[in-house]
């Protein structure tokens, strides 16, 4: 099984600069962002608040999909599905 996450560009500087990133395993959402950040240990402080709680600016996609409204990280993942991390930005005068 190999499932895709996609990595913006802010994030890059803590994936060694790479867009995306392949992993192999099965499970969900919760267990492919953990395998990730444990393979890319800087990055965790940018998506998770606590242990296990997403940051709220940090909008996770499955496909196109917001996991907010499927099963959060307990949503299951196909093999050759795509996980896209999309951070909220703001701004103004």
């Amino acid at each position: 099984m190999s499932v895709k996450i996609m990595i913006p560009t802010p994030l890059r500087a803590y994936t060694k600069g790479q867009d995306e990133v392949e992993i192999d395993q099965e499970g969900t959402v919760g267990e492919l962002l953990t395998a990730l950040v444990t393979q890319y240990t800087d990055l965790k402080d940018h998506l998770y608040q606590d242990e296990t709680s997403l940051r709220k600016y940090v909008n996770i996609y499955l496909g196109d999909e917001d996991i907010r409204y499927l099963d959060h990280q307990n949503t299951p993942i196909k093999d050759g599905q795509t996980l896209s991390i999309v951070p909220s930005i703001a701004g103004g005068y």
